[in-house]
């Protein structure tokens, strides 16, 4: 079965997905509320799993929700936390449940997180559970036993355009092409130049790539991120743009910048979407869409 999002890749549009976070917690009731919000914009949804290693309600138990209220869900598979027979289970457990679409990640180290005392498992790396996908689509597990049923995904992988220097990045881009990534969503773009040469190159492979709109929601944020986010770089340019909007309208001014990025990356023909990343404030996505003209 070809999923929803699939044929949205493939189907020459612009492509926009969004994340959904799950809180930590069992009331699920904002994460369904973005839900409902998002569903009918956007032409997928990531739901993140453990995002930044804090333990939260379970990716796979927020793409079920996706699927239940009517979305479109991108499961995030991170390999910190489990193994090769956890990783395999829950594929088969999401194919098995009609999800068929697939972020996968190695994941950040655990002591980035809450549960600073927890041990990562890192069995495998991205580009192995790409592969693993790909295996697990012939019929086959990792330790060459039959499946009685395989599974379909559509399967990406992350990159980091802005990474300094990018050559190692480049190396981890063509690993996952060729384990089998069919799409690339990258981490925050903010310098369109500087990804239009990442484009230039990435245009030689067979995958659809979206770029990462991370909205800012304050110019600390923009700082915050230059210095501890490894890849992302803010221009100062537009960190004087958040710092000289008026009080109380940097979330506003944000939205506007996150618009007018997404429309040039659409007016160019950049890349072929983008996925955006509200963190914390997905109720304003549909809003920043509008900002972009979509």
């Amino acid at each position: 079965m070809t999923s929803a999002f699939k044929t949205a890749l493939h189907s020459g549009k612009f492509v926009v997905t969004s994340e959904v976070a799950p809180l930590k917690g069992t009331n699920l009731d904002k994460f369904i509320h973005h839900v409902e919000l998002l569903k009918d914009k956007v032409d997928a949804m990531n739901v993140t799993d453990h995002q930044s290693s804090v333990m939260r309600y379970p990716s796979l138990g927020g793409a079920l929700l996706v699927k239940e209220h009517g979305g479109e869900p991108i499961l995030q598979m991170t390999c910190r936390d489990r193994n090769r027979l956890a990783l395999q289970a829950d594929l088969l457990f999401a194919h098995s449940r009609g999800i068929h679409n697939v972020l996968c990640l190695t994941g950040d180290s655990v002591l980035l997180g809450d549960h600073k005392e927890g041990k990562g498992v890192f069995d495998l790396e991205s580009s192995q559970l790409l592969k693993t996908i790909r295996i697990m689509e012939r019929g086959k597990d990792l330790a060459g036993n039959d499946l009685d049923g395989a599974i379909e995904m559509c399967a990406g992988a992350i990159v980091t355009p802005e990474a300094d220097p990018i050559e190692p990045q480049l190396i981890k881009f063509e690993k996952k092409i060729e384990a089998g990534a069919e799409f690339i969503q990258t981490q925050a773009v903010y310098d369109l130049e500087n990804f239009k040469q990442f484009m230039s190159y990435a245009r030689q492979f067979d995958v659809k790539i979206l770029a990462g709109i991370i909205l800012l929601t304050s110019a600390g944020m923009a700082r915050f991120m230059n210095k501890n986010v490894a890849g992302v770089m803010v221009p100062q340019s537009l960190i004087d743009e958040m710092a000289g909007a008026p009080k109380g309208g940097a979330l506003k001014k944000g939205i506007e910048i996150a618009g007018r990025m997404i429309r040039q990356v659409r007016e160019e023909q950049i890349c072929d979407g983008v996925h955006i990343m509200a963190i914390g404030k997905e109720e304003v996505v549909p809003d920043i869409m509008a900002a972009a003209g979509l």
